[in-house]
């Protein structure tokens, strides 16, 4: 899982780097879509127990598995 969640991780960093970038050029929409495919892997991440989360507040888990 470890290799798993660098993969995520890295992906979600790659976007963040993605979203800055756009951001820096004008371009809101594109890193606004960024961000949202960030939060996309760290979801993902979350729901599959790739990542630890203290709090699923900002994740897409269903009431009965908190």
């Amino acid at each position: 899982m470890e290799k798993v969640a660098n993969d995520y991780l890295d992906m979600a960093k790659r976007y963040y780097e993605d979203a800055k970038y756009f951001k820096e050029k004008g371009d809101y929409v594109t890193a606004f879509a960024s961000l949202n495919y960030l939060h996309g892997y760290l979801d993902a991440g979350a729901r599959l127990g790739v990542f630890k989360v203290s709090t699923t507040e900002y994740f897409a888990f269903e009431e009965e598995t908190r």
